[in-house]
């Protein structure tokens, strides 16, 4: 499986500025996507929340100021950083960026080696400290690997990935509130799970935007395993609108299912953090 990487979504209406940016952050080791309208750009956030975006302002439909406004009223974007790349430079829209919450603000034309270190800092902000998810307030990304790289320096621990397949093709039918409420719903199942059999020194977290991981520094999560598959699999029908309820019989590639993957020391050796994720991920 490949590397993780950062995500970066570049905004912007020239079709030059953005193929470039697009191929130079690919080059330097990012995942970037490439939009030219702000509605599109808003769209994109929502559906595959990026590490990162970089915001021209001058856009074809709305301008970068109402993209950034609207990311920072809804809770799954609100943190995400922004960097505006603009042609104004006067000093009244470098302060409407920066009251927007912008984590910097760049004027064309710009130096690209400037560009990729400001992109770097402002994701080595954004991963400082304690992350939790918008949606179920549960730890993620730099919080989840710090756990994860802890218990991998251990001899006695267990991961267990509950992880939720087909989430895009049901947030695509159903829209992007009756996804986050699936999410949180199985958060709580996850976490109720770990609570109702007595897990100690249980740790839930997120792996990913569908993934689901419970860390324990010793013992068995077999309980955990059986508890949360059986709630799961008879609750995800219940996700879809009673006039749309799936077939119990229905084989249908797009339907909402649960992969479960437990793994301990003994399916190694796991040389690194990177290691680990990459299996847990794997299959």
């Amino acid at each position: 499986m490949a590397e993780i990487k950062q995500s970066i979504l570049i905004v912007e209406d020239d079709v030059d500025v953005a193929e470039m940016l697009d191929a130079y952050f690919r080059v330097q080791g990012y995942e970037a996507t490439t939009v030219h309208w702000g509605e599109d750009a808003i769209l994109a956030c929502r559906k595959n929340r990026p590490d990162l975006v970089i915001l021209d302002i001058r856009l074809p439909d709305i301008d970068g100021f109402e993209v950034a406004r609207q990311l920072r009223e809804a809770r799954r974007t609100e943190n995400i950083p922004i960097i505006f790349l603009t042609e104004k430079r006067g000093r009244l829209d470098v302060l409407q960026g920066l009251e927007l919450g912008a984590d910097d603000y760049i004027t064309k034309p710009f130096d690209i080696q400037e560009l990729r270190l400001r992109v770097r800092n402002a994701l080595n902000r954004a991963n400082q400290g304690t992350i939790s998810n918008p949606v179920t307030g549960l730890p993620e990304g730099s919080w989840v690997d710090e756990k994860l790289a802890e218990v991998l320096a251990k001899g006695n621990w267990t991961v267990l990935l509950a992880r939720l397949i087909n989430l895009d093709h049901f947030r695509d039918a159903y829209g992007f509130v009756a996804a986050d409420d699936e999410l949180r719903a199985v958060s709580l199942m996850v976490a109720n799970a770990v609570r109702d059999t007595g897990t100690t020194a249980g740790f839930v977290g997120h792996l990913g935007v569908d993934g689901f991981v419970v860390v324990s520094e010793s013992g068995s999560l077999d309980g955990v395993h059986e508890r949360i598959e059986t709630r799961l699999e008879q609750s995800l029908a219940y996700f879809y609108p009673l006039d749309d309820q799936p077939e119990e019989t229905s084989q249908s590639e797009r339907r909402l299912a649960i992969h479960m993957k437990m793994v301990t020391p003994g399916d190694g050796p796991f040389r690194n953090l990177s290691n680990l994720k990459k299996y847990l991920l794997s299959g």
